[in-house]
């Protein structure tokens, strides 16, 4: 079976989580399915297979049928971080002096060249916002059991300005922050904030052209919603952090309002 060989290949019959065993049942029952198939129909099944393949996000290899986005050996070996496991982290100290968090963590390692980079592109730039919601019900679930993430009552994504949403089509961070709404099971305020100006790209400017460029162009829209809120602020791939500190400021200049921090990925120094 692919998924046997994937877990022998990468030599991890212990440490293989529940998820994986689960998945590779399903595949199992669906080889077995196959092999009883009318061969009309096998033909027919193959064919079509053959036409429109699922691919995988991360990697472009064909997918098994019973998986949706990524494949095992991508979900297995994307860089997990682990960060959300300890309330001060490598994350956390990015905005130590800078702004007061209460914890943050991201999910992955951001390198150039990597799936990683292929995943966000895809979220981003090639109309997959699943990949933000998938990723984001998945890392809500890991929150969810750690102590320093267990009282947040409501996820806020870092908002698109209008003009860019409508090009886009949708805002990726409030993709992933309606799965983690979901797997931590708290509200979720896609329109908490709202981007008042229209920035430059922020790719290629330092941390103090970021800051210079966003620390004005958000806004509050729904205060009352977030007063006494221990909000979690969420965005797509961590970099310089100028964003998520724009954000987390105008959030906590709303009274007993506290600030968590969560990403998809922060990109490595």
């Amino acid at each position: 079976m692919r998924s046997m060989n994937l877990l022998i290949d990468a030599s991890l019959p212990l440490l293989v989580d529940c998820r994986l065993l689960f998945s590779y049942k399903k595949e199992t029952l669906y080889a077995n399915h196959l092999n009883k198939m009318n061969p009309i129909l096998r033909s027919i099944h193959d064919f079509i297979s053959l036409l429109y393949p699922k691919l995988c996000l991360a990697c472009s290899d064909n997918l098994p049928p019973f998986d949706e986005l990524i494949c095992l050996k991508c979900q297995y070996q994307l860089p997990k971080t682990g960060y959300h496991l300890t309330k001060e982290n490598p994350f956390t100290e990015k905005f130590w002096g800078r702004v007061p968090i209460q914890t943050g963590a991201s999910m992955y390692y951001f390198t150039v060249g990597s799936r990683m980079q292929q995943l966000i592109h895809q979220l981003k730039y090639e109309h997959k916002p699943e990949i933000g919601y998938k990723l984001g019900k998945l890392y809500g679930l890991q929150l969810k059991k750690q102590p320093h993430f267990q009282h947040i009552d409501a996820v806020v994504p870092v908002p698109l300005h209008p003009k860019k949403r409508h090009i886009r089509g949708y805002n990726q961070a409030e993709a992933f922050g309606d799965g983690l709404a979901e797997g931590l099971e708290v509200s979720h305020y896609p329109n908490a904030l709202y981007r008042k100006v229209f920035t430059e790209t922020q790719t290629k400017k330092s941390r103090e052209e970021r800051l210079e460029n966003v620390f004005q162009a958000f806004a509050v829209a729904q205060a009352d919603r977030l007063k006494g809120q221990h909000i979690l602020l969420v965005d797509d791939v961590l970099t310089t952090g100028a964003t998520l500190e724009a954000c987390a400021t105008k959030i906590l200049e709303i009274e007993g309002a506290k600030v968590s921090l969560a990403t998809i990925a922060i990109a490595s120094d």
